[in-house]
């Protein structure tokens, strides 16, 4: 099961969920990212508090305060949110580049782990059901709070064997990253309800047009 099927949800999520990682969904919040026109879903730092509430990477409680906190600090909240898609943006260069078999930057994974590092000072042990777990602190109004569990999950993804799993989806028109944990490792859509339908519609509306008619 995905993570984020197992979350209780306030509101239904704005961002689509489909990657199986929270750092993959957050890559693909640039829309349509190898068109002409790529769509940018993170405008406001409202809608980075949004991925952490949707994801689950943050409790509510604190996501509400930072919503109302970077109302008090618009400028703050600005370099959060810039600091959040570079953070993205260098991620992507890493998955995109292992997908394709290519070499990665060195400059990107020299960014992502600065923010491994910076997100390490607020991560400490936890009790929980089973012993213990690891646990960013949630009480602090730190802006920059949603980066920390976005790249502590890529540089864990990154760092285990799950990462030989990590696709693009075959749509040219999408090409997000998933986790492909499907029986036989073959699974080639981000979403089956979405671009596998349309690659099965498309496939469809090819043969029916190759078709002889009677």
């Amino acid at each position: 099961m995905a993570y984020a099927e197992t979350i209780k949800r306030r509101q239904p999520p704005k961002f689509e969920l489909c990657g199986g990682s929270v750092a993959l969904d957050f890559v693909n919040t640039l829309d349509d990212r190898f068109s002409d026109e790529p769509k940018e879903l993170l405008k406001k730092y409202v809608d980075l508090a949004r991925f952490a509430e949707d994801t689950g990477s943050l409790p509510d409680l604190q996501v509400d305060r930072l919503r109302t906190r970077s109302m008090q600090n618009p400028e703050e909240a600005e370099r959060a949110l810039a600091s959040a898609i570079q953070l993205r943006e260098a991620i992507s260069n890493i998955f995109y580049a292992l997908v394709r078999k290519k070499p990665v930057p060195v400059a990107a994974v020299t960014l992502l782990n600065a923010q491994v590092q910076d997100a390490s000072a607020y991560l400490g042990l936890a009790p929980a059901k089973h012993g213990f777990e690891w646990r960013f602190d949630w009480r602090t109004n730190d802006l920059f709070a949603p980066l920390w569990p976005i790249a502590r999950d890529a540089a864990e993804l990154l760092a285990s064997e799950r990462v030989e799993l990590v696709r693009a989806c075959a749509s040219k028109t999408c090409e997000w990253l998933f986790l492909d944990e499907s029986k036989n490792h073959r699974r080639r859509w981000c979403d089956m309800t979405k671009c596998g339908n349309r690659a099965k519609v498309k496939r469809f509306y090819t043969r029916t047009k190759r078709a002889p008619t009677s």
